[in-house]
């Protein structure tokens, strides 16, 4: 099953509750006060000026600076993977033609493990889909993400452009390839971050 609009929030983590409890009060001005406003939930994005310390970009960054890219847990966590640029355009529609007060969930039907991503990452670039290493998962890691766009697609006709995962990311490491000046800067203090929490 798909998260849904209406459904409850339940976070599972402090950085999942600081999300949640912003929704909430959000819809608590709008209810309370009138407050002219809508909401938007989605998953995992992909694409380019992903800062490194998100997962592709992180993954990508680490093959080309030639260290093993690593995976959390068992590799089995599920997110629902949607390009940058239709997230962007979904974001537009919902804040020039959604409704006040309504919640829109922005998503691709892109569900696939962490694990199946890394190794489609480690194939189109050349490495053994085994070329990885295995960190302790995060705490509180959320082992699925899935959302219903039904509202969004239905209320303001949005689809997504970027259907083809694949394809997809294969723009996206052309884009790290060719933009190493803009995420260099980042790389070290992000993996330093990493390396003190075990991951």
């Amino acid at each position: 099953r798909r998260f849904e609009p209406d459904d409850p929030y339940r976070p599972s983590s402090p950085y999942s509750s600081t999300k949640a409890s912003s929704d909430l009060l959000v819809r608590a001005w709008y209810r309370t006060y009138g407050v002219r406003a809508t909401i938007s939930n989605c998953s995992n994005n992909y694409g380019p000026y992903q800062h490194v310390e998100k997962f592709i970009p992180r993954q990508i960054t680490n093959v080309l600076c030639g260290a093993r890219p690593r995976l959390y847990g068992t590799g089995e966590n599920v997110r629902d993977w949607i390009h940058t640029e239709d997230h962007s355009r979904a974001v537009w529609e919902i804040l020039t033609r959604g409704r006040v007060g309504e919640t829109y969930l922005v998503g691709a039907d892109g569900e696939r493990s962490n694990v199946e991503v890394l190794r489609e990452i480690l194939r189109q670039m050349g490495r053994p889909e085994d070329d990885f290493d295995w960190v302790r998962d995060r705490p509180g890691h959320d082992r699925r993400y899935a959302i219903d766009p039904t509202r969004l697609e239905e209320e303001l006709g949005w689809r997504p452009l970027h259907t083809d995962f694949r394809e997809g990311l294969a723009q996206t490491i052309g884009w790290y390839r060719e933009h190493e000046s803009w995420w260099r800067p980042a790389k070290e203090a992000t993996e330093r971050k990493y390396a003190e929490q075990g991951q």
